[in-house]
């Protein structure tokens, strides 16, 4: 399924919070999608949702538009809020039971379903205990849980693993990899970018309720990168000293330091070709490398680098 926002427009009595926003990811795709707080995250994905309606623009899945055929593609898609209902006296199996009865599920094909998702989402253990009682991580879990319900081939996420604990981190971090895997596109709002990174194939970066990146990473730290320049790192077994002095002789070379024992930072002029000679040259000369590869800039620096840090 491809999943386009088409130049989305909301506007409040006093702000403009999503300011003719475009982007688009796909089935398979994982994209973190992150801006500043305030920058208008939340009310897109309220949007995509259908919780919300835009002023103007339009949500398509697989060209069918949210706006004008909601229930048309309101089962294609799964929406994870950021929280469960405070103090809410409902119990795990009865909340999840609701939101498959919601969905249309009947008789033995939703009690099957539940019992699959709660097994996916390693809920058995708690089913009966009420939402209230639960940890954030838990909480967590059910929130993903009620958005798998209908098996949607859209899944939005928002804010995810805010609050959680490093394990409750890394076993969401796995259940993504494992709905990717299966097909589905993936949106997912989050702070923590560090956790973003390792999981994401791409992003989306707004500020002030516009656009300011769209893409996989690769391409995104393209964009920010002159297209003469790049990074190069370098591990080898040679002596440190001697090795640097070899590869500042090589052509195209700038700046170049050492990073701990065996490893150079390269400043390079150029492209894929002067990689390429950088390498011949380099083993022609006896040069003992056992790494070779570039370096990229991550997702927080990127971060840094693109935004301004502006509420509006």
């Amino acid at each position: 399924m491809r999943v386009e926002v088409k130049n989305l427009v909301r506007n409040f009595p006093k702000t403009v919070a999503v300011d003719d926003l475009s982007f688009s990811f796909e089935s398979g795709n994982v994209f973190g999608f992150i801006g500043p707080n305030g920058a208008g995250k939340t009310t897109t994905i309220k949007i995509m949702a259908m919780a919300d309606l835009p002023n103007s623009g339009d949500v398509l899945y697989d060209g069918i538009s949210a706006v004008e055929n909601p229930e048309q593609v309101r089962h294609a898609v799964g929406y994870m809020p950021d929280a469960l209902p405070e103090n809410s006296d409902i119990r795990v199996w009865e909340y999840l039971d609701f939101f498959a009865r919601v969905y249309g599920l009947k008789g033995r094909k939703r009690v099957k379903v539940l019992e699959d998702i709660e097994e996916f989402t390693n809920l058995g253990g708690i089913r009966e205990k009420y939402l209230k009682a639960l940890s954030k991580g838990m909480k967590q879990r059910v929130c993903l849980a009620r958005a798998l319900v209908h098996n949607p081939q859209v899944l939005i996420m928002d804010e995810p693993a805010n609050g959680l604990d490093p394990r409750a981190r890394i076993e969401l971090r796995e259940l993504v990899k494992v709905l990717a895997d299966q097909g589905k596109a993936i949106l997912i709002s989050s702070h923590i970018l560090s956790e973003l990174e390792d999981m994401c194939d791409g992003a989306v970066i707004i500020e002030k309720g516009k656009l300011l990146r769209a893409g996989t990473l690769t391409e995104i730290n393209r964009s920010d990168t002159p297209e003469d320049k790049q990074t190069i790192v370098i591990r080898f077994l040679d002596d440190p000293e001697a090795f640097r002095r070899q590869v500042l002789q090589m052509p195209y070379v700038g700046e170049v330091r050492l990073s701990g024992s065996n490893e150079l930072v390269v400043e390079l002029s150029g492209g894929d070709d002067e990689c390429v000679a950088l390498m011949a040259g380099l083993y022609r000369d006896g040069g003992r490398i056992i790494g070779f590869r570039r370096q990229e800039i991550g997702l927080e620096e990127l971060f840094m680098n693109i935004t301004r840090g502006e509420v509006q």
